[in-house]
């Protein structure tokens, strides 16, 4: 006896009602043009993945990108040589590191769907990275315009207030965000220090400076006249709650525009001056981390590239060969 064959099964020499060998393939026909082949994307990042209409109209504006360079040249026919140059002439035009490396992000999320929805078996931008932009060193002040900026006269409450937020920043280079939501039992004036609860709720202790001290005390002093019973943080606005950070940048711009400082100060400029300040003197980088609670000392690193012209001048006093013959 024969074995029985499931009659649906196209078999060797089987053919359909018109005579042609049916596709065994699982996937869709492809969209014929660029704009079709885009256009099933977008959809699909709109309604399968649920991404907010900023974020398609990002993906929107990239895939529109490789539609202008690609010109008459098919999207699957692309080849990593050219998308690489595709990317030069992004950069040539004015993009950052940074939105290249967003651009190709959606360059290659398209390919993978057309791979994944249409078999399509071709990715140009696998392996190619975007060029890296200049990091961006943070602004910090001078050490005579840091006391300057400290030296506000208490003429209220709230001065008095801001006097030791902005003492306590420089002083142990909080993070605006530990700043806002210090609870008062973090602070151990007594030994000089503070513990402070960074990110990834991760805690560290921080010495605190005699002049913040003093500032913290005089606060500390006056903190009942503004603060809600049961407010547990140490810095609290005019009606009792906790500060916002906004209302603590707020609040450090007017503070520089007052002492005359000529640039903006934001409260990161105070932890930058702070870990600059300290490496200088120190050299302690290890240190300069533990402070700022940076999980990678590369971080930490960014203030080394601040203060060259301090280490030319160590440098030119101190190595044997650095000196220049007198004419």
């Amino acid at each position: 006896m024969m074995p029985a064959h499931d009659a649906a099964a196209p078999g060797p020499g089987r053919h359909d009602a018109d005579g042609a060998v049916p596709s065994l393939s699982r996937f869709p026909p492809l969209p014929a043009s660029k704009a079709e082949q885009i256009a099933a994307y977008l959809d699909w990042v709109r309604f399968e993945r649920r991404l907010s209409p900023l974020t398609w109209e990002a993906y929107r504006h990239d895939l529109s990108l490789l539609e202008r360079l690609s010109e008459g040249t098919e999207l699957l026919s692309l080849t990593p040589p050219q998308v690489k140059r595709f990317v030069g002439k992004l950069k040539n035009d004015g993009l950052s590191g940074r939105s290249l490396g967003r651009v190709l992000s959606a360059w290659r999320g398209f390919y993978d769907f057309l791979a994944h929805k249409y078999g399509a078996e071709h990715n140009p931008c696998i392996g190619l990275r975007p060029p890296k932009s200049p990091k961006a060193l943070p602004h910090v002040l001078t050490p005579d315009e840091a006391a300057k900026l400290l030296e506000i006269e208490p003429e209220d409450v709230l001065v008095v207030r801001d006097k030791a937020m902005f003492e306590l920043f420089y002083s142990s280079g909080l993070r605006l965000s530990e700043l806002v939501n210090l609870p008062l039992d973090a602070l151990k004036l007594a030994e000089g220090e503070v513990r402070v609860l960074g990110k990834r709720n991760k805690e560290r202790v921080v010495p605190v400076g005699a002049p913040a001290i003093a500032a913290i005390e005089a606060w500390l002093a006056l903190r009942a006249m503004l603060a809600s019973p049961d407010e547990p943080v140490l810095f609290v606005g005019q009606h009792g709650g906790r500060l916002t950070p906004r209302a603590v940048q707020k609040r450090l711009a007017e503070c520089g525009v007052k002492q005359a400082l000529s640039d903006h100060v934001h409260p990161h400029a105070l932890r930058h001056s702070m870990a600059t300040h300290l490496l200088q003197s120190s050299q302690d980088l290890r240190a300069v981390q533990e402070m700022l609670g940076h999980a990678s000392i590369s971080t930490t690193q960014v203030y080394t590239h601040l203060d060259y012209q301090h280490l030319q001048q160590i440098y030119d006093q101190a190595h044997p060969r650095a000196k220049r013959q007198e004419k």
